[in-house]
């Protein structure tokens, strides 16, 4: 393994020309951070490359269905809507959906997947390879410290791992500006739509890095590490979405008896019951649809419909609320790995 200093007879790397550095293995790019470098520069370019290729494949998409939307003249139409401008293109929005909607789920997949993806291959292996192989001893005899080795080794990973989920997220939140919610009907809301927009992919992919890391100094198994990271961060996934709908108040609209019921398709419903004309919301009415459903709604004093909601307008700030409590946990597990590392290396 190559190492960052030369060692001395008191423990301490010796002070020489720059021959000397370069004989004790120190690269031109300096110390840990060209070390980190070298040995995972595989998974690293990887990443650099998957980013790139996805943004390049997101701008072509983006300018093939922009132009099928502005020959179809389907913007902002769905396949079922009230808008008069979109009578008669039904058609049309069934024929992009059929041609591009597959193309639009793989984008919002590999974001979704990203997360998991550096937390089992780059976060968990990080730190359990080194305890597992030992190699971390030879190191940690020079004169680099505990802490400053487990910096480098998360801190240069982090940069790599932010820099390719924001080129991922932009990438697509600019194709999914063309074609989002009612033409393509990928909604901003849904739960594959809301994990691959924004700040959100590159929160969890920080996070699952902060997970896999801890994972393996504690376990020092790369295997069992990986294991727990996969368990860990889709565990982590599904109570934030469970938690979700309550970030932001919600918006609740009421609908009179004599007016029907509908919000926007770009509005995320969240619960719906009935109000009485007192302002009492009811859950659930036990009226059934049959001759009589008008007395029982008369007999609860019902007035009509309401229901909660997130508009559109709350899409940003959730995410960005979401994105910012995943942030604290990760910083949280990166403190708790640096708390480990000091009590067991000093």
């Amino acid at each position: 393994m190559t190492t960052t200093a030369h060692p001395g007879t008191n423990g301490r790397g010796t002070a020489g020309d720059p021959g000397q550095a370069r004989e004790a293995g120190l690269a031109p790019l300096g110390g840990l951070a060209w070390l980190v470098w070298r040995q995972h520069r595989l998974v690293f370019g990887v990443l650099l490359a998957a980013a790139a290729g996805g943004a390049v494949w997101c701008a072509v998409l983006r300018g093939q269905m922009a132009g099928f939307i502005d020959a179809h003249h389907i913007a902002g139409c769905s396949q079922i809507s009230l808008d008069p401008r979109c009578a008669h293109t039904q058609e049309a929005v069934t024929s992009f959906r059929s041609t591009y909607g597959p193309s639009l789920r793989l984008a919002e997949m590999g974001l979704v997947l990203l997360p998991v993806l550096v937390g089992l291959f780059l976060g968990a292996p990080l730190i359990a390879r080194e305890l597992e192989a030992g190699t971390h001893k030879l190191v940690l005899t020079q004169s680099v410290g505990p802490l400053r080795w487990l910096a480098a080794k998360t801190g240069l990973p982090a940069l790599v791992v932010l820099t390719a989920a924001t080129g991922l997220s932009l990438a697509y939140s600019w194709l999914w500006q063309v074609v989002g919610d009612e033409v393509s009907g990928f909604y901003w809301y849904s739960t594959l739509g809301f994990h691959a927009l924004g700040p959100v992919p590159v929160a969890y992919s920080l996070l699952a890095l902060a997970v896999g890391a801890l994972a393996g100094l504690l376990l020092r198994r790369t295997v069992l590490s990986m294991g727990v990271t996969l368990a860990a961060v889709v565990a982590l996934q599904v109570v934030l979405s469970q938690l979700r709908p309550y970030l932001l108040p919600v918006v609740t609209t009421k609908f009179p008896n004599s007016r029907p019921a509908q919000l926007p398709d770009d509005a995320w419903l969240v619960g719906q019951g009935d109000y009485t004309r007192s302002g009492d919301l009811l859950p659930d009415v036990p009226c059934d649809p049959a001759p009589s459903y008008q007395n029982c709604l008369r007999q609860h004093d019902v007035a009509g419909q309401y229901m909660d909601h997130h508009p559109a307008s709350h899409q940003w700030p959730l995410a960005w609320i979401e994105s910012g409590i995943v942030l604290a946990v990760a910083a949280v597990l990166t403190v708790i790995a640096f708390r480990v590392m000091r009590r067991r290396h000093g």
